[in-house]
C-alpha cells in the first residue's frame, strides 16, 4: 500500500518530516484546528520552532500516530511524551484507544509506585526538560517521590540502594551486644547521595527544599550539600562552580545552624574565596560562620588579605564575623560564648598585631569590637597593643592615645599595670592612668580586708580577730598619693614621680598579702587569744 506523504513538519530547525496528514491529524487537536477538515492531497507544511524534545520526540509521537494509539510508556520517555502530547494537543481517542495525554497522565499517578532505579531515570530526563517537566507537574511529583522513598528508608528499614549491585540501604542492627553494626548502619544513611549527585545545581535546590518541607533530617541534609559541592569540583568550569557553590551555601542557610559544623563552613569559604560568588550568597556564608564564632579557631580566622592588599590578613572579613556573631546570636550569647570569642579575638589580635600595613583604624576596631563585658583580664589585650606600638613607631601621641583609650585599666592585672607603668612606647597619661587604677584596687582590697568582720556569734573569735589584727608585722603607715599630676611638666621629673609611687604599690601589696594572709590564719583559727598588743593597721590615705 502505497504511503501518503502530504505534510511536510520542520521540528525546531533539527529535522523536517514527511508525514500523512490525515493519520497525524486523527490524534493531533492542534492541527486538526490548523488544517480543519481538509484532508486532501496538497502537499502542506507546518513549523515548529518550540517542540518540546526537538526531532527525536517528535518522532516518538509520530510512531504513536502510526501505531494506532500505541506505544511503550516508560520512565525514559514518559516526560517527553507528556510534554509532547500536551503541545500537540493529543486528547483524542480513536477506534477506542486512549489518547496520548491520559495514557501519560495514568502513567504519572502511578509515579509512586515506580522503583527507585526507575525514579531516577525519570528524573534524569526531567532534568533534560526542566522547564516543560516543571509547568506539567511531573518534576515536582517525581521529586516528592524520591524524598518520600528517603524518609521511609530513615525511619525503618530501608530498601536497598540501586547506585551498585550489593549495596544496600540504611540496615538497623537489632544486635544490641555490639555497636559496630550501628555504627556501620548510620554511615550507610548517605547511601543515596551518589544517585542524586548527578542532579543539576537548579534540581538540588529543589530537592532540598522537599527535604526541609518534609522535616527530613537535616544533618542529613547537610552532609549531602556538602558532598554535593565536593563530587561536583571535579569536573566543573569555574562558572560551574560558582552555581553550585551558591546552591549548596544558600541550601544550608535554610538549615538549622546545629546541623552544620564550623569547620565545613570554614572548608567552604577557603573554596569561595577563589571564586566570585554572588553578594547575597557571601553575606549567608559569613553569617553561618558568625554565629558559630565561638566554635572557631585561630587557624580558622588567619585567612589571607584579598589580592591588591598590602595587609597580611583579612582583618575587614573576621570584623564581619564578629558583626554576624553579636546580631544573629541575639539573646543566645550566654557569658560562656562570649567569653570564648574573646579569648579567640586575643590570640588573633596579638597575631595580627606585628603587621607594619594593618592601619590603626583596623586595629582599633579589632580591639573594641566585643563588649566591655566579654573580658575577665585585658592582659592580652594590653601586650597586643604593646606589640603593635612597638611595630608602628611612627604613631603620634594622639594615635596612641586612640589605642589606649581602649584599654580597660581596671580589669589589668598587677604585673601588667606596672609593666605599663614603665613602659615608654605608651603616653604618659596611660602610665598614670595604669598606676592610679592599680592604687584603686589595692586600696579597695585592704578596705575590704579591714572591715571584713569574722563569725559575731562568737565573741571569742571577734576579740581574737581585733587581738591578732593588731599584732605582727606592718606597723609602719605607707601614704598613697593618688590625686591629680601635673604631666605638663618635664618628662625627667613626671618618671621620677611616677617610678615613686610604682615603688607605693609594690610595699603596698606586700602589706596586702601579709594581711591576707594573716586573715586567713584568724578565720581557720579556733582558739581564742586573751594576750594582744594594742597596734594600729595601717591606714590608706587618699
Amino acid at each position: 500500500m502505497a504511503v501518503c506523504c502530504d505534510l511536510e513538519a520542520d521540528i525546531n530547525g533539527e529535522e523536517t518530516f514527511l508525514l500523512d496528514k490525515k493519520i497525524i491529524c486523527s490524534f493531533s487537536g492542534r492541527l486538526s484546528k490548523l488544517f480543519g477538515k481538509s484532508t486532501g492531497a496538497n502537499r502542506n507544511k507546518v513549523i515548529f520552532n518550540d517542540f518540546p524534545g526537538g526531532a527525536e520526540n517528535f518522532e516518538l509521537i509520530s510512531r504513536f500516530c502510526y501505531n494506532n494509539g500505541e506505544i511503550d510508556i516508560n520512565p525514559s520517555n514518559i516526560s517527553l511524551l507528556y510534554s509532547a502530547a500536551e503541545f500537540m494537543e493529543m486528547s483524542k481517542s480513536v477506534s477506542g484507544n486512549c489518547n496520548l495525554l491520559e495514557k501519560t497522565k495514568k502513567c504519572i499517578e502511578e509515579l509512586g509506585y515506580w522503583t527507585w532505579p526507575d525514579l531516577l531515570v525519570a528524573l534524569k530526563h526531567c532534568q533534560e526538560m526542566q522547564q516543560v517537566a516543571t509547568s506539567s507537574g511531573i518534576l515536582e511529583k517525581c521529586l516528592d517521590s524520591i524524598v518520600g522513598r528517603l524518609a521511609i528508608t530513615s525511619e525503618a528499614s530501608p530498601c536497598a540502594s540501586t547506585s551498585s549491585p550489593d549495596s544496600s540501604g540504611l540496615r538497623l542492627s537489632c544486635d544490641t551486644r555490639s555497636t559496630e553494626s550501628l555504627k556501620n548502619s548510620f554511615s550507610r544513611a548517605n547511601w543515596w547521595f551518589e544517585d542524586l549527585s548527578v542532579l543539576s545545581p537548579n534540581l538540588v535546590e529543589m530537592l532540598v527544599k522537599s527535604m526541609v518541607s518534609r522535616k527530613y533530617n537535616q544533618v542529613i541534609i547537610s552532609r549531602f550539600l556538602l558532598y554535593y559541592q565536593k563530587s561536583k569540583f571535579f569536573t566543573a568550569s569555574s562558572d560551574e562552580k560558582r552555581q553550585v557553590l551558591e546552591i549548596v551555601i544558600d541550601g544550608l542557610y535554610t538549615l538549622d545552624p546545629s546541623c552544620i559544623s564550623c569547620k565545613s563552613l570554614f572548608g567552604i569559604l577557603r573554596v569561595v574565596l577563589n571564586l566570585n560568588i554572588s553578594k547575597s550568597s557571601r553575606n549567608k556564608l559569613e553569617c553561618m560562620i558568625g554565629s558559630q564564632m565561638d566554635q572557631a579557631t585561630l587557624d580558622n580566622l588567619l585567612i589571607p588579605s584579598p589580592y591588591g592588599t598590602s595587609y597580611l590578613y583579612d582583618v575587614n572579613l573576621v570584623l564581619r564575623f564578629l558583626k554576624a556573631f553579636l546580631r544573629e546570636g541575639g539573646w543566645r550569647l550566654s557569658p560562656t560564648r562570649m567569653k570564648k570569642v574573646a579569648s579567640l579575638m586575643d590570640l588573633y589580635i596579638a597575631e595580627v598585631a606585628p603587621d607594619p600595613f594593618l592601619r590603626l583604624s583596623k586595629f582599633l576596631a579589632l580591639v573594641v569590637a566585643l563588649p566591655d563585658s566579654a573580658r575577665d583580664c585585658w592582659d592580652e589585650l594590653y601586650h597586643a597593643i604593646d606589640v603593635y606600638l612597638e611595630v608602628h613607631a611612627g604613631l603620634s601621641e594622639e594615635e596612641k592615645l586612640k589605642i589606649c583609650c581602649a584599654l580597660n585599666y581596671e580589669k589589668l592585672s598587677s604585673d601588667a599595670c606596672v609593666h605599663l607603668s614603665q613602659n615608654a612606647k605608651f603616653p604618659s597619661k596611660s602610665s598614670v592612668q595604669a598606676l592610679v587604677s592599680q592604687q584603686l584596687k589595692l586600696k579597695n582590697l585592704l578596705q575590704g580586708s579591714k572591715n571584713s568582720k569574722p563569725d559575731m556569734d562568737s565573741p571569742c573569735k571577734l576579740n581574737e580577730t581585733r587581738g591578732k589584727a593588731k599584732k605582727g608585722e606592718g606597723s609602719e603607715q605607707i601614704v598613697l598619693y593618688s590625686g591629680r599630676l601635673d604631666i605638663s611638666g618635664d618628662n625627667e621629673n613626671l618618671r621620677a614621680h611616677l617610678q615613686g609611687m610604682q615603688w607605693r604599690v609594690i610595699e603596698l601589696e606586700k602589706l596586702c598579702k601579709k594581711m591576707q594572709a594573716q586573715m586567713a590564719k584568724l578565720m581557720k583559727s579556733k582558739t581564742p587569744t586573751t594576750h594582744s598588743t594594742a597596734r594600729s593597721l595601717p591606714r590608706l590615705c587618699s
